[in-house]
């Protein structure tokens, strides 16, 4: 009855995790699409009229332009290319998935945040509730990984292994298979994907699961890049993994 009970918290659980990410996904993208649209339109027509009149502006005007453009890119608009880009937004739904992902985690990496005041309200009373529960998630999926782990020392102690020697084993598979699985595999993948060299892919993973989360190399923001519809999504999957099993390392 326990085990029941047990396994129906942990269902509950990661289901109501997964509800509230998808749920603040929704909320994110209603609250800051539109603002962006417009913020996009301005930086197109602010491109259109400095394509039309770069040849007599003056010293105040270009600097005034380079001001522009740079806050442009710091908002996450990047007015390179043809209208086309307008109509790709930073806040569909796989970036938002991804973006409310980074909050719960701690990562912010900073190259997508909310710009309006209803999101950048939003984003606080998500965080507030949504850290703690990405803990307690982090904490019951290395409670889960913990079992595979003494069911492993249980299957050596059985073949007549000594404790000390069985421990040192365990702690040594999943330290080798997390970095396999969670570094050096994601490295290659995003070598290919994003054309970072490997040694950047190894220090993006890093800095990610570490979640200090500089920002300065961010998977699937460079502009001019196709990458596959659910790209995001799959690396804010990668990311939670990741973190479970660096709560299980501790665990350990």
């Amino acid at each position: 009855k326990a085990m029941c009970s047990g396994k129906l918290q942990a269902c509950l659980l990661v289901v109501g995790y997964f509800v509230y990410l998808l749920m603040g996904a929704a909320v994110f993208q209603a609250l800051e699409r539109t603002a962006e649209k417009q913020e996009k339109m301005a930086a197109a027509q602010m491109k259109e009229a400095f394509l039309q009149n770069f040849t007599h502006l003056t010293v105040a005007e270009m600097e005034q332009f380079m001001k522009n453009l740079t806050e442009a890119i710091q908002n996450g608009v990047y007015p390179v290319g043809n209208e086309s880009q307008i109509e790709d937004s930073n806040w569909d739904f796989s970036n938002s998935f991804f973006f409310a992902g980074t909050v719960v985690s701690t990562i912010g990496y900073g190259t997508l945040h909310p710009k309006t005041a209803g999101g950048q309200i939003f984003c606080v009373f998500f965080a507030l509730f949504g850290i703690p529960l990405n803990i307690v998630f982090l904490h019951h999926v290395g409670k889960m990984l913990s079992l595979l782990c003494k069911k492993l020392g249980k299957f050596l102690h059985e073949k007549g292994m000594r404790k000390k020697k069985i421990k040192f084993l365990t702690l040594f598979f999943f330290l080798a298979m997390g970095i396999l699985v969670f570094l050096c595999l994601p490295s290659v993948f995003f070598q290919i994907t994003e054309g970072w060299s490997y040694s950047e892919g190894i220090y993006f993973a890093f800095i990610t699961l570490s979640t200090i989360g500089f920002g300065d190399y961010v998977a699937g923001k460079q502009p001019g890049r196709n990458y596959f519809s659910y790209y995001r999504t799959l690396v804010a999957i990668w990311i939670l993994f990741g973190l479970a099993w660096i709560a299980l390392l501790f665990n350990l």
